[in-house]
């Protein structure tokens, strides 16, 4: 079963940068998958952050385009989440989760998803 591992997490100010990682167990192609980044802040539920369709779209969350890119190494088998401008409100565990799924257009839904990592801690501070 594929495995993912998400990595890149910490604490930072506000307006400050981190980028997010997301490791492929080997065997598995990240090319095979539908590639998503979520996140779930205390006391709320997970929800959807960027994505990486199969068929080759992203996708954002509204609050987040602009200030977010989702991207991939296939030859390093990994998922990256580079996160700019980082404010209060982006604080929560995130993690990323894959899919055989493709086309699932503009929203970025958990239940999609099956397999997912453990999560990474990212804290903003104001």
């Amino acid at each position: 079963q594929v495995l993912l591992v998400a990595s890149g997490g910490g604490s930072v100010q506000a307006g400050g940068s981190l980028r997010l990682s997301c490791e492929v167990s080997a065997g598995y192609s990240i090319s095979a998958w539908t590639m998503g980044w979520f996140r779930q802040p205390p006391g709320k539920e997970r929800e959807g952050v960027a994505s990486f369709d199969l068929d080759g779209s992203m996708s954002y969350h509204e609050s987040m385009r602009g200030r977010f890119t989702i991207s991939r190494d296939v030859a390093k088998n990994t998922l990256y989440l580079q996160m700019n401008n980082l404010i209060p409100e982006d604080t929560a565990m995130y993690y990323c989760g894959s899919t055989y799924r493709r086309g699932l257009g503009p929203l970025i839904r958990t239940a999609d998803y099956f397999v997912w990592s453990q999560g990474t801690q990212v804290t903003v501070s104001s």
